[in-house]
């Protein structure tokens, strides 16, 4: 079976920064993608590239069959010693500013693209044998061909930390969305909220779609966010420009191809809260998001959000959002109901033996809890 699959298509490996020369393909596959993923899109990923991608190639599947085209995106990089000792691990591509891993795969050769996608890692020998998916939906098509895949050949997978994340997809009457999700006592208080801060100025809430726009918009979202915590802890993202640059140079890609949007609250001329949203294909997500934190009392964050989701929901493009929350988080998931359910997937193909994947398992357990296990060491050493 693997033979017939690998007959199929055309499978290479090649550098994350060569990769602006497939850069019609690669956005083709984007829109034909069966799940999407906008962190993977050319426009974004190359931009993050100089800052998060040094180490980061992809693996391309390409059809054999006339016209040839690109089914598979497979964006990864090889950690040869994650645990300390020689044991390789082909870790998806995620960073800080990308929290989803689910590859681009052509909707209409899913299953194929998987199986052989895992058959020529398991056949190259510059390729380790374990890989790790990070943030890859768990309910989603792209995981159970994964499943199909590995049961096929005799694979192993392990998930780790399934996290629930705050996802807006609406069913039914999209106008009652809000009044459904968030309690009448809840509204009220917001209404109030709104109310008292248009009583201090002029109260406006726009939003910024084409390029020319997109640098007003950014800069007064840095400008927040350098106001607040983050900007006192010295992570705001102003404070690297390096950071600036990937972020101005993703954003303009992405509204040159209508996949951008930055929502403002502002109060008088001056704004107070912005939302960075970018989408792909039927979704959108809520990438970042800044307020002014001396009006903290009226919820701006909050407020912006609901003048997002108002108009992502009169949008009938737009068929679900991700949030790209924390799990449990206290403000997005008391306004958007539906969770995506994501998961760290290990997998293991051969030939290697089953006892390596065993030992990654380990491992991978080990250097988590160690993680968790400093991190809560740390918030304890910071309380008062």
């Amino acid at each position: 079976m693997h033979g017939t699959i690998e007959t199929l298509f055309d499978i290479e490996w090649r550098p994350l920064a060569e990769l602006a020369a497939i850069a019609q393909d690669w956005r083709a596959l984007a829109a034909r993608a069966v799940e999407p993923n906008v962190f993977y899109e050319p426009a974004f990923a190359l931009a993050a590239a100089p800052v998060f991608g040094a180490r980061v190639g992809a693996g391309l599947v390409w059809s054999r069959a006339a016209p040839r085209r690109l089914v598979g995106f497979f964006p990864a990089y090889i950690d040869r010693r994650r645990y300390g000792v020689p044991l390789a691990v082909l870790v998806g591509w995620t960073h800080p500013f990308a929290p989803l891993g689910t590859p681009l795969i052509d909707r209409d050769a899913v299953d194929t693209v998987v199986a052989a996608w895992l058959a020529h890692i398991a056949g190259d020998a510059r390729l380790p044998k374990t890989l790790l998916l990070p943030y890859l939906p768990s309910d989603g098509i792209v995981s159970r061909a994964f499943d199909a895949a590995l049961a096929r050949r005799d694979g192993a997978t392990a998930s780790f930390e399934l996290r629930r994340r705050a996802a807006l997809v609406p069913s039914g009457d999209r106008s009652t969305y809000l009044t459904h999700a968030i309690g009448g006592k809840k509204r009220k208080e917001l209404r109030r909220q709104r109310n008292r801060l248009a009583e201090s100025g002029t109260l406006t809430s726009r939003i910024a779609s084409d390029p020319a726009s997109m640098a007003g918009g950014l800069a007064d979202f840095l400008k927040l966010e350098a106001g607040g915590w983050k900007g006192h802890a010295g992570t705001a993202a102003s404070q690297r420009p390096e950071i600036v640059q990937f972020m101005t140079s993703a954003v303009s890609a992405l509204a040159a191809e209508h996949k951008a949007d930055i929502a403002r609250l502002a109060l008088g001329d001056g704004p107070i809260a912005a939302l960075v949203i970018l989408r792909s294909s039927a979704t959108a997500w809520i990438w970042k998001i800044a307020y002014d934190e001396r009006y903290a009392r009226f919820s701006p964050g909050v407020q912006i959000v609901l003048d997002a989701t108002q108009r992502l929901l009169a949008d009938s493009a737009v068929a679900q959002a991700d949030s790209c929350a924390n799990a449990d988080h206290p403000m997005i998931d008391h306004v958007w109901r539906e969770r995506l359910l994501l998961a760290d997937r290990l997998i293991g193909v051969g030939p290697a033996p089953a006892r390596d994947f065993a030992l990654a398992r380990r491992l991978e357990h080990w250097r988590r809890s160690a993680i968790a296990a400093a991190k809560a060491l740390r918030n304890a050493i910071k309380r008062p």
